[in-house]
């Protein structure tokens, strides 16, 4: 039997301070998580516990305008028929609407209502309060940094991940 010698040495490859933070990303998930801080905010804006209709709406309130099922699905990174699930309760609740896509008749885009529009604002300042709050004590500049680092970290996993699929298929 192979005794484990303590503190582990990092994998190959793996920059030590990199394998550090693997204990806090995890911490900082299982506190969101435990916070409930998403059914919370989704609590605050009327918008229930459906976290996949948060996310449709999301989605919507961050396009530039309003979007088709299968972009919807491309942007959440899910199927299709999932979409088309959610935005028919959404439809249902008054917080999403059909209309004509004006460069093809036969397809439809996806907008919020008004009412889904104010939910889903309500939704956001909820979360971001919530943060803010949390960054309150942080020098500006860190708080530029972070929001600026967190959303290249995103864009660079979200596209890394992308590529993955597209060498699967």
């Amino acid at each position: 039997m192979t005794r484990c010698s303590w503190p582990l040495t990092s994998p190959a490859g793996v920059p030590a301070d990199f394998l550090a933070t693997l204990p806090r990303i995890a911490r900082l998930s299982a506190a969101i998580t435990r916070g409930r801080l998403v059914e919370r905010a989704a609590e605050e804006a009327g918008l229930g516990r459906d976290r996949s209709a948060v996310g449709v709406l999301v989605t919507l309130r961050t396009a530039d305008r309003p979007l088709r099922i299968g972009e919807i699905a491309d942007r959440m990174q899910v199927v299709g028929p999932h979409i088309t699930r959610q935005v028919q309760i959404l439809e249902k609740r008054d917080l999403v609407r059909r209309i004509p896509d004006p460069h093809d008749a036969r397809a439809r885009l996806i907008e919020p209502t008004d009412t889904g529009a104010e939910a889903v604002n309500r939704y956001l300042t909820f979360l971001f309060g919530w943060f803010t709050d949390a960054l309150a004590d942080w020098p500006r500049q860190d708080r530029d940094d972070l929001v600026r680092l967190l959303a290249r970290f995103a864009d660079d996993v979200t596209t890394r991940l992308a590529r993955l699929g597209d060498e699967e298929t």
